[in-house]
């Protein structure tokens, strides 16, 4: 049995359960205690997954947190808008309460390159304290010497890898981003961190899934999960010859080897799409239809703003 980290909440007749690692929301079949909870990732992994349009809820189940554009990496795919200017720490500090006190199960921070705070920790502190289960999406660069300090705060870490070797991979994130990726994956072991691959699914790297599956099982990955490539920043540029339909992905994945224990998922276009967004300025931003574009829609400055304005979970 292998206990992890999830949060429990009831809403309605649903008892939702959220993974801080693949980022999927669970039904859970009989009664679970609210909040943070220690739970079999196994059983939890077999309960069927809700879409989050399909909840019903009145605010995200979930949501990213980028408190930074700054990032030691420029890689051609990146979401990120950079031309966004960031908030001092005391600004991230309250960002992060009103976050906890939104309501919203998950939160994971991202980027930019979120190892680059120094308040990482108290930030991750918070949204915790407050309830959330909290991952941190990182290139790994800095995971190795860090993660000790992440653990007990973080309830899981993504680290994204674009190929199963360095020299695909180096090519797109730069020299030695892979090796460094690896090593951070192998400190989170040592510090009891779940650990969740992620790699954008592009035209390029469908090729080489199964040898991702593999890298993921034999590095000790609790999980993988294939991005559909999302034509937002600088991944716009390259979306016409690199984006794969959500058919043709899912045919993909399904056809992957998956060895025991692991946990191989696809974000498709759809799932994504509606999926809120805070950004470096405290700004919130929706994914719109199959997330193929991105909208602003309101400044964060009350727990309240997070809300969704209809119940399918849309802006």
């Amino acid at each position: 049995m292998t206990l992890r980290t999830y949060r429990v909440s009831a809403r309605g007749r649903q008892i939702l359960v959220y993974d801080p690692c693949s980022g999927v929301t669970r039904l859970a079949p009989h009664p679970v205690p609210a909040g943070r909870r220690q739970l079999d990732e196994a059983e939890v992994r077999a309960w069927p997954a809700g879409h989050p349009a399909g909840l019903g809820l009145d605010i995200p189940v979930s949501l990213c947190w980028s408190p930074l554009v700054r990032c030691n990496l420029d890689c051609p795919h990146c979401l990120d808008d950079k031309s966004v200017p960031e908030l001092d720490v005391a600004r991230r500090a309250v960002i992060a309460q009103h976050i906890g006190a939104s309501g919203v199960l998950g939160v994971d921070i991202s980027g930019g390159e979120p190892l680059l705070l120094r308040d990482l920790p108290d930030l991750a502190r918070q949204l915790s304290g407050d309830g959330c289960a909290v991952s941190i999406t990182t290139n790994g660069w800095h995971l190795a010497r860090r993660a000790n300090e992440l653990t007990g705060l973080a309830d899981a870490i993504r680290v994204s890898l674009d190929a199963p070797d360095s020299s695909r991979h180096d090519a797109l994130r730069g020299a030695g981003s892979f090796r460094r990726a690896i090593d951070g994956i192998h400190a989170c072991r040592a510090a009891g961190l779940p650990v969740q691959i992620q790699t954008v699914l592009m035209a390029s790297a469908a090729r080489h899934a199964q040898a991702t599956v593999d890298l993921a099982a034999g590095n000790g990955a609790n999980g993988l999960t294939f991005l559909q490539m999302l034509p937002i920043g600088a991944g716009a540029t390259m979306a016409a010859c690199e984006m794969l339909d959500d058919h043709a992905a899912a045919d993909l994945i399904g056809g992957l080897r998956a060895p025991p224990g692991l946990d191989i998922r696809l974000r498709t276009r759809d799932a994504a799409e509606g999926f809120t967004v805070v950004r470096a300025d405290g700004r919130i931003w929706r994914n719109g239809p199959r997330a193929l574009t991105i909208a602003p829609a309101r400044p964060l400055a009350h727990p309240g703003d997070l809300a969704l304005s209809s119940p399918d979970g849309s802006a």
